[in-house]
């Protein structure tokens, strides 16, 4: 049993979220089938969130599968890596078709991540006793996922930067930095090795502060190159360690790819910029939260049971702090814009 059910932790959020579902479907196909439908029904809502903003897919898939308890942490992790294996295997072969990512950096993060990727979940059973190995794996997503909110929120703010500043001056041929580029792989990898985390987040946002030149388009074909690899790596070696649970896998891909495409489809509809806002703050809650039922934080009176009600206003907070701070970012630019003019 997941041990975020054992702490009897899901009884209170999944009750009432999904009660009204098994008067929808057919007699008898809930009971037999509920988690693959609990299943199906989070990846298309993640998928479609993903196919939107370009944002969040294994940092939201991941946590959400772990709080609906379909499965155990490590079932989860490694189905959602297999998921992922399979569409971004498709997002990078349109690339590679347009001819978008640049070769050379594609390849220096493939040498250091996809061992690296291969080795994280040898490493995680050699270091954890195997009755622990779902709490630290949470734990290890908790963090994984609070890095993620991290770079998410910075590639807002470089965006509002961006936003009222001329165009800047890229480069395809930028200079490639080898030592970096390969501490970079190494280092998103492992993580994601571990956490099905951070391919498309920690390793993406990287490589736009290394290389700020990079048009936008060589920075995404770039970044599907190098996961494809990377993921497949480390979806194998979590397969050798601790096998596929395909009643996760299989839902997992059946909703997430539609979802993806979906997304894409009303992406021009939609003001992706609220949306991305949500999911840092939605990814910093579920991170504390993850933290703190693998006792590697502690929010309230220091038992084992979780604190919603700090966490719920933490997200608060920062809801009503993000059209704050994004005011700042704005006139802080206007300010440097102002000062530049007077001095020319």
């Amino acid at each position: 049993m997941d041990f975020l059910a054992a702490h009897g932790w899901l009884a209170h959020g999944r009750s009432h979220v999904l009660t009204a579902l098994p008067a929808l479907l057919p007699h008898g196909l809930w009971a037999a089938h509920h988690s693959e439908i609990t299943t199906v029904i989070a990846a298309l809502f993640v998928g479609i969130v993903v196919g939107i903003t370009g944002m969040g897919g294994g940092a939201l898939m991941t946590p959400a599968l772990i709080f609906l308890g379909v499965g155990n942490v490590s079932s989860i992790v490694t189905a959602d890596l297999t998921a992922a294996a399979i569409y971004k295997t498709g997002g990078a072969a349109v690339h590679w078709r347009c001819g978008s990512p640049n070769l050379r950096l594609a390849a220096l993060l493939t040498c250091s991540s996809v061992p690296m990727a291969f080795l994280g979940p040898h490493l995680v059973r050699w270091i954890t006793p195997s009755a622990n190995i779902d709490t630290f794996l949470a734990g290890c997503i908790g963090i994984a996922t609070l890095l993620a909110a991290t770079t998410y929120a910075w590639r807002l703010c470089a965006q509002l930067r961006r936003s009222g500043k001329s165009p800047s001056r890229t480069s395809s041929n930028c200079v490639v930095r080898p030592l970096p580029t390969l501490l970079v792989g190494a280092l998103g990898g492992l993580m994601v090795g571990v956490t099905s985390v951070g391919s498309g987040s920690l390793i993406m946002i990287t490589l736009l502060m290394l290389y700020p030149a990079l048009p936008a388009v060589q920075l995404v074909g770039t970044d599907l190159m190098q996961a494809v690899p990377l993921v497949l790596s480390a979806a194998v070696s979590n397969i050798l360690v601790n096998g596929l649970d395909w009643r996760i896998a299989v839902p997992l891909t059946l909703g997430s790819v539609p979802g993806c495409m979906f997304g894409a489809k009303i992406a021009p509809l939609m003001r992706g910029s609220y949306i991305r806002r949500g999911i840092v703050v939605v990814l910093v809650m579920s991170g504390l939260a993850l933290l703190e039922k693998a006792r590697w934080l502690v929010l309230g009176a220091g038992d084992d049971h979780s604190h919603p009600k700090t966490i719920a206003l933490i997200g608060i907070l920062m809801l009503c702090l993000a059209p704050f701070l994004s005011m700042l970012v704005r006139r802080s630019l206007a300010w440097s814009i102002a000062a530049k003019r007077a001095r020319m």
